[in-house]
């Protein structure tokens, strides 16, 4: 299934049904009176989030989403029925936005989380409505309200804990089939991923998170060289960014210190948030390093990249350092996700000096 996570479509609500003017004609009766029914309401366009859904495909070519017209009024006291309805189910994560107006409409965060996108149009109003006791005979009626239209666009951000970053071929793909049950394309040539993946973790029964991992990102992405920016909005949800270098290229020109710094900067150009996020080194791919050469090799990469945060080295391959860079996640995440503790506000009243015994000779105590 094709990957979309973008999309621009028109809706448009229902428009109201029309009133209806209408007199009770009925042997033996000649003064039936008004009895026209008012208009039906038009029908509302919802968007709901589902979390059996992870693409937008289906609105990419089904670009217009019209709701029914409420049915008229009719006599005999007959009001018109309301219009059915029409719900735009999406993936949780999606931001929904009036090109019109700039504005945001709904982020859908939650499974089930519905939000009204256009409001139907009220029905128009019968004479029966304008009957009263001085004017019996009303002729007037309203047509319905029309419903509301708007073009729309839908964006996708995936909802995950920890997102992958890094050069093409740096081993993120290799990383999430090891840790998780997601099963990406794997491949010895770049680009081999050209949508997200989202894994689940499982650290123990009860205990997990997402990881997600985007395309590769390469120097000249913000002039759009690759696959540019496109997909990095999805780490803007993240809680922590691992930054994955290939430590062992095949090209003995290729610096991975220089193409480490050549990611940071991009993601500066691109997003002044995500570059604030939590980020942290992951050093892939030491199983092709001889075990007495690692010890020289991280610290003279630390050291160039003038790197402070934490550091993990692992390999993707051989699953080698992969449980505590798992471990390291899960906490963070934890920590983050867990309210802070508050604690009671307890205030310590001094007791009041016991009252002094009456004297005994005073004649009311005796």
């Amino acid at each position: 299934m094709k990957f979309v996570d973008e999309v621009t479509i028109d809706i448009s609500a229902g428009n109201g049904g029309a009133g209806c003017a209408s007199f009770r004609r009925e042997k033996f009766i000649p003064f039936g009176g008004p009895d026209g029914g008012n208009g039906g309401r038009g029908g509302h366009v919802f968007a709901e989030a589902d979390l059996n859904i992870n693409t937008l495909v289906d609105y990419r070519y089904t670009r217009k989403h019209f709701a029914r017209n409420g049915e008229a009024g009719r006599g005999s006291d007959q009001f018109g029925a309301a219009a059915e309805d029409i719900v735009l189910r999406v993936p949780v994560g999606t931001i929904i936005t009036d090109i019109e107006t700039g504005e945001q409409i709904c982020e859908l965060l939650t499974h089930g989380e519905r939000v009204m996108l256009a409001k139907g149009g009220d029905g128009g109003f019968g004479n029966l409505h304008y009957k009263t006791s001085t004017n019996r005979a009303p002729r007037q009626k309203t047509p319905g309200w029309p419903g509301e239209a708007k073009n729309i666009r839908m964006e996708l951000r995936v909802l995950a804990d920890a997102g992958l970053l890094g050069m093409p071929n740096a081993g993120k793909s290799t990383l999430i089939a090891a840790i998780s049950n997601a099963r990406p394309k794997i491949a010895d040539y770049p680009f081999t991923t050209l949508h997200p993946n989202l894994g689940v973790v499982r650290v123990g029964p009860s205990q997990s998170f997402v990881v997600a991992d985007v395309p590769g990102l390469i120097e000249g992405a913000s002039e759009g060289a690759g696959l540019g920016h496109y997909f990095l909005r999805h780490l803007q949800r993240t809680r922590v960014l691992l930054h994955m270098v290939d430590m062992a290229p095949f090209d003995d020109a290729v610096d991975p210190v220089a193409q480490a710094k050549a990611i940071i900067k991009e993601l500066k150009k691109y997003d002044q948030a995500l570059y604030d996020k939590p980020r942290w080194l992951v050093l892939n791919k030491l199983d092709m390093v001889p075990v007495e050469q690692r010890p020289a090799l991280v610290k003279d990469f630390v050291k160039r990249m003038r790197w402070k945060g934490p550091v993990f080295e692992i390999s993707a391959l051989t699953r080698e350092g992969c449980e505590p860079l798992i471990r390291a996640i899960y906490e963070h995440v934890a920590a983050i996700n867990s309210p802070p503790v508050v604690e009671p506000d307890v205030r310590f009243v001094e007791a009041p000096e016991p009252a002094t015994a009456p004297p005994s000779d005073d004649p009311r105590f005796r």
